[in-house]
């Protein structure tokens, strides 16, 4: 990979791992569904100018029942469902479990019938599964649960976006879908925020919530296609395994939140399970099937990671 790509691979890796510490800020003062309703406006704002150079909307739009699921199990219910995880989860505890989407992924696509489990395969999703047990066992509460639960819809959502995509999308500018979907979600989220808008917005609450849109969303796209075209999109999708690790990272530093033990065992054995379980060999190379950005950064954005592949 050139200077470039991994000047690029380093800039996403960190910006996809921000929206965990971002999300925690803003939902102290902001409901979690109004932090994603001004994500997605802002972002769609910025995006929808070079969208519309690129006449890249009107043939996404053309099929609106399909991006109106792909939006819904993508952008809008993850949003929300990681949004209020985060009203009781530590940012770092909600990025280390995200981190299981390719392990989700990888389940789905051979629910499908569209790949096969070998016993490295399997030993992976046992491995990357047992880390979320220790995470779970170790540092969660009985009154934690539900908000483990909501993290887990979110992955479930990142990891069937992408075959969404590839199933039905997959021939459209990516520019397109990332736009498109993003002002679908703002149109879904508008109603509601009205009747959940708060008296006052703090500072804290509102820069997060700026960085979210525009860094974390609107950049880290450009960032991603830019990635895409410099490595390929194999390599582009590495930031999975990173993203976790940026997230634990910046909620133990700017946070105070603890680096406890569940996360000292669990992390490792997540990625672990998640390299595993998502590799596989290939009879050609998949260069020519280009990777999706999913909603979320990713991982925060991680729902690429192996469903492309």
């Amino acid at each position: 990979m050139t200077r470039r790509g991994w000047i690029l691979f380093a800039a996403l890796s960190l910006i996809w791992g921000v929206p965990y510490l971002l999300i925690k800020i803003a939902v102290v003062d902001i409901d979690p569904l109004v932090v994603a309703f001004g994500r997605t406006l802002i972002a769609s704002t910025l995006l929808l100018p070079l969208a519309l150079r690129r006449r890249a909307l009107l043939p996404v739009f053309r099929r609106g029942k399909v991006l109106l699921v792909y939006t819904v199990v993508e952008i809008s219910g993850p949003w929300l469902f990681l949004g209020h995880a985060e009203t009781i989860l530590n940012s770092s505890t909600a990025g280390l479990l995200i981190a299981v989407v390719p392990l989700m992924a990888a389940i789905i696509l051979t629910a499908m019938g569209r790949d096969q489990l070998d016993a490295r395969r399997i030993a992976g999703l046992v491995i990357g599964f047992a880390g979320v047990a220790c995470l779970v066992g170790l540092d969660i509460q009985f009154d934690d649960l539900l908000a483990v639960g909501a993290i887990m819809l979110t992955a479930i959502g990142y990891a069937v976006g992408p075959i969404i995509i590839n199933r039905k999308l997959a021939d459209l500018p990516a520019m397109g879908v990332v736009t498109a979907s993003l002002i679908v979600a703002t149109l879904l989220y508008a109603p509601f925020s009205v009747w959940l808008w708060p008296d006052t917005i703090t500072a804290p609450a509102a820069w997060s919530i700026v960085g979210l849109a525009v860094v974390c969303t609107a950049v880290a796209f450009l960032v991603f296609f830019a990635l895409i075209a410099e490595a390929g999109p194999a390599r582009a999708t590495v930031i999975t395994y990173i993203n976790p690790a940026v997230a634990i990272t910046l909620g133990v530093l700017l946070l105070d939140e603890p680096f406890t033990k569940g996360m000292a065992i669990g992390f490792p054995l997540v990625i672990l399970g998640s390299v595993l379980a998502t590799s596989r060999a290939r009879t050609r190379a998949p260069a020519d099937v280009p990777p999706v950005p999913t909603g979320q950064s990713g991982i925060e954005s991680t729902g690429t990671s192996r469903v492309t592949e």
